[in-house]
């Protein structure tokens, strides 16, 4: 059901710009639109879902897990559904996109955020680079971004019209927040984000990234403690892990979660960022953009 708009009585006398704000927020701001939402069932993912689908979207939630993405379906349900998507096969991203043709009829939105961290705590030197390793966080972060932007683009071309996200991380910035492996998987989403925005433009397609700081999610928490099984953290973890980065970020006083993420693909996806692309929207409290050698 559609939010009721702002009583003209309560916005009178304010400026142009706060005016704008208000009857922004009492908007749904992404009525009739379609997302798929690649890595949907949990953490960023989970809350981009929730978060989309609380502006009006109808969501499908492609994931490899598949309780947690049945029941996130299920809990949204008819504004969501879930299909089993492996994004480093071709044939599953050529499946997922003719899926959400046949339940919604069209494809607005993709977010590219199905992804793995690799190893994040052994085998750092580049003297004990795994190739095997390397290979597979490729195929996930890199083939499975470009999968989807090219099968998503052969729709969203036809209709002259189109979002594509994706996930990258400000280890795609820096040297030294990661492993070899992720860090080059994120120079790469980052890379292909701006080179596919050159080519789509012209077709009135937006193709833009998402570059966060560490959320405490459980997967970055199992692959900082070496965990062999994806187990769901506890809140002391998340305490601890979001203690660990509040300690290295520029800007105190704030937490960073998965929601904050969400709102910024909840932006890029929107009408609000209309003539943004090929843009790298980094959400890290100003990490990456400052280093006090000075003492300011």
């Amino acid at each position: 059901m559609p939010a009721q708009a702002i009583p003209e009585k309560i916005i009178q006398g304010v400026d142009f710009l706060e005016k704008n704000t208000i009857s922004q927020l009492s908007q749904r701001r992404l009525e009739e639109k379609v997302a798929i939402i690649t890595g949907g069932a949990r953490g960023i993912g989970e809350a981009t879902v929730r978060l989309f689908v609380m502006h009006g979207a109808k969501v499908v939630i492609a994931d490899i897990a598949d309780a947690a993405g049945i029941a996130l379906a299920n809990s949204l349900a008819p504004s969501a559904a879930y299909v089993h998507c492996d994004v480093s096969s071709e044939k599953d991203i050529e499946m997922l996109i003719n899926k959400t043709i046949s339940l919604f009829g069209k494809l607005d939105i993709l977010f590219n955020n199905a992804g793995v961290l690799g190893n994040q705590s052994k085998r750092k030197s580049i003297i004990e680079f795994d190739a095997d390793e390397f290979d597979r966080v490729m195929q996930v972060n890199v083939r499975g971004a470009a999968l989807g932007m090219k099968h998503a683009a052969k729709v969203m071309v036809q209709t002259k019209s189109g979002c594509i996200i994706s996930t990258a991380s400000v280890a795609g910035l820096m040297g030294g927040l990661g492993p070899h492996t992720y860090t080059a998987s994120k120079h790469a989403i980052i890379g292909l984000t701006k080179n596919t925005a050159c080519e789509l433009g012209r077709h009135g397609i937006r193709v833009n990234c998402i570059s966060p700081f560490g959320v405490a999610t459980s997967m970055l928490i199992n692959a900082w403690r070496s965990c062999e099984v994806d187990e769901e953290c506890t809140d002391l973890e998340a305490e601890k892990m979001e203690e660990y980065v509040g300690g290295l970020a520029n800007l105190k006083g704030v937490t960073l979660k998965a929601k904050d993420v969400a709102e910024a693909a909840l932006y890029l996806a929107s009408v609000e960022s209309k003539y943004i692309s090929g843009h790298n929207l980094v959400v890290d409290g100003g990490f990456t953009s400052s280093k006090n050698c000075v003492g300011l």
